[in-house]
């Protein structure tokens, strides 16, 4: 069974339970439900949950289900939210601060890396929670950067909690299961299957505020993260690279798709900066020499002015509603009464309209070309006075 039939099931049934004591004729009715998926909700065998709920039990592994309060709101908002989570360590409180994600290639070059070590310190320094995927190269030292700082850290895999990939990554991950949390979608004894990781990807984007891409080349799980992150309605931060190195073709060509370039780890964390009050802090330390010296070379000539989205666009000329000056369809005047004139978390807009993640995003965009919404720092909107 899909993953989108699964929510179907959900969204009819709001309970498992009640999903499993369904007869075949209620369930029959559920939208995107084929007959293949009828048989298997008519197969009532629960040895496979049970084995998986001991194998849990043995390795010290919790489970976060889609209902829980625990369960990550943000994440709760994506068109495929993952139904099961299972996690090694201690869960963060992911409302409190700015959730960034950093991402970028296994095989980076050393400036690279001193790049992601110093930005994850940066970012965890300035208050937010950094999020990567575990993975060799970038994605490792954002991690080691960010538990240099004494902060939170989570890691997610592609693969189940119980399993190390790579395997010199071991001592790194029996770190973070202190210091934060592995968490994956994958049951106990999965293991690293290359298909696993771009799924993964939309968790790494979803859990977070923004995303901020280090070193990608054109072909890249980055890059497929940074386009879950747009989907979602997410910023996307990139920290420009060498123009001649193809590791960072792909991560410099998300420049001139409007992504917002950054140099310090305060560049990303100050978007949110209103959205949580206190709670975070300007902090542009631990640039080691190798960063100084490298960054002249390295750095494209790019205006360190943030070049805003499409959906970001504050040029186009304010319309009103009211005077008659604009149409919008149905679902856009319903989206739009879930929009106040003070600025609003995207998430929460998503939440309220009703409408499937993807479509409320689809909708949002086009009442901002329209110019009757805007966007403010931290992913929030508002209507235009």
């Amino acid at each position: 069974m899909t993953l989108r039939q699964k929510c179907c099931l959900l969204q009819r049934f709001r309970d498992p339970e009640d999903i499993f004591e369904a007869g075949e004729d209620v369930l029959a009715q559920v939208e995107d439900i084929t007959p293949k998926a009828l048989e298997s909700l008519e197969n009532k065998d629960l040895t496979q949950a049970r084995n998986i709920l001991r194998s849990c039990s043995e390795k010290n592994i919790s489970i976060l289900t889609y209902g829980d309060g625990a369960y990550p709101k943000r994440l709760k908002n994506i068109e495929h939210p993952p139904l099961v989570l299972y996690y090694k360590g201690t869960l963060p409180d992911w409302e409190s601060v700015p959730v960034i994600a950093m991402v970028g290639t296994r095989k980076a070059s050393a400036y690279g890396l001193q790049v992601a070590e110093d930005m994850g310190y940066q970012i965890a320094s300035c208050g937010a929670l950094v999020v990567s995927g575990g993975a060799d190269g970038i994605d490792t030292m954002a991690l080691r950067g960010a538990m240099q700082a004494q902060k939170k850290v989570v890691a997610v895999l592609g693969f189940g909690a119980d399993v190390v990939y790579p395997a010199k990554n071991r001592e790194l991950f029996a770190q973070i299961e202190k210091q934060g949390c592995l968490i994956t979608e994958y049951a106990p004894g999965t293991p690293a299957n290359s298909w696993n990781f771009p799924q993964r990807n939309r968790i790494i984007s979803g859990l977070s505020a923004g995303v901020v891409v280090l070193e990608a080349p054109e072909r890249s799980g980055a890059l497929n993260t940074a386009r879950h992150a747009a989907d979602q309605g997410r910023d996307v931060f990139v920290v420009p690279g060498n123009v001649n190195s193809p590791n960072s073709a792909g991560s410099n060509d998300l420049l001139r798709q409007r992504a917002i370039p950054v140099f310090t780890g305060w560049d990303v964390v100050r978007e949110y900066e209103s959205l949580y009050p206190g709670r975070v802090t300007r902090f542009e330390g631990k640039k080691t020499q190798s960063l100084q010296v490298a960054q002249e070379p390295v750095y494209p000539k790019i205006k360190p002015t943030p070049v805003k989205k499409p959906i970001d666009n504050r040029e186009k000329p304010g319309y009103s509603v009211e005077d008659n000056q604009i149409t919008l369809t149905e679902e856009e005047k319903a989206v739009l009464q879930c929009i106040t004139n003070s600025p609003r978390p995207m998430d929460e807009i998503i939440a309220d309209s009703q409408l499937p993640s993807g479509k409320t995003i689809s909708v949002l965009t086009m009442l901002a070309m329209k110019g009757v919404v805007k966007k403010h720092p931290g992913n929030c909107l508002s209507r235009k006075s």
